[in-house]
């Protein structure tokens, strides 16, 4: 029986798409990862983290070693495979991840729920910031999938939804810095304590 085979997560879940492919060692599912650009839906950032997730999945009975390969040139490799455990935990994620809404906790949220703490000036230039790097993203984006040309779209589905969540992300801020230039949203600390006191009034 399999262990912590609900430890779930994109890294984990993308190395064991690669393996369902073929057996492969983990610098080349590391340079895969890149060069695919899946490197944006995983974090492979720090190389030890392909390694402590394959030890982990190693660990869970979901890939086991297939061989290990030895070049004069290059320092041992080992080479890992799905078991079938691995093969039905894979397309269990899968569905998961597919229909479940997951409770995350991103910084953008948390940072809007503090944003009073800023001046609306000082707002609007941070929004105008993040404006300029989510364009910039949009725009490496699609210019990376216009490269692959006609690469059937089942293959560049996650690229096409991050593009589409970015795009909708880009105009709220927009959208935003409009109104605080316009001063239709806007604030002071003392219209801040006028509202907290209302609301600890209707609390009470």
């Amino acid at each position: 029986m399999a262990n912590n085979t609900d430890r779930r997560s994109p890294l984990a879940l993308v190395l064991l798409s690669l393996l369902a492919e073929e057996p492969m060692h983990p610098y080349r599912m590391r340079e895969m990862i890149k060069a695919r650009g899946k490197d944006k839906i995983a974090n492979v950032a720090a190389r030890n983290s392909v390694y402590q997730t394959i030890d982990r999945l190693q660990r869970a009975s979901l890939i086991t070693v297939r061989e290990t390969a030895q070049d004069e040139r290059r320092p041992e490799r080992t080479v890992y495979e799905l078991t079938d455990a691995g093969r039905e935990t894979l397309r269990r994620w899968t569905r998961t991840m597919l229909s479940t809404v997951a409770r995350e906790f991103p910084e953008f949220p948390a940072a809007l729920a503090s944003l009073m703490v800023l001046p609306p000036e000082d707002v609007v230039e941070q929004l105008t910031t993040r404006a300029e790097k989510l364009q910039a993203e949009i725009d490496e984006r699609s210019a990376e999938l216009a490269a692959v040309g006609d690469l059937p779209r089942l293959f560049t589905l996650d690229d096409d939804y991050v593009l589409t969540m970015k795009r909708a992300e880009l105009r709220w801020v927009e959208q935003v810095i409009a109104q605080l230039r316009s001063g239709e949203l806007t604030w002071s600390e003392e219209w801040i304590k006028e509202v907290a006191a209302r609301m600890e009034g209707s609390a009470g």
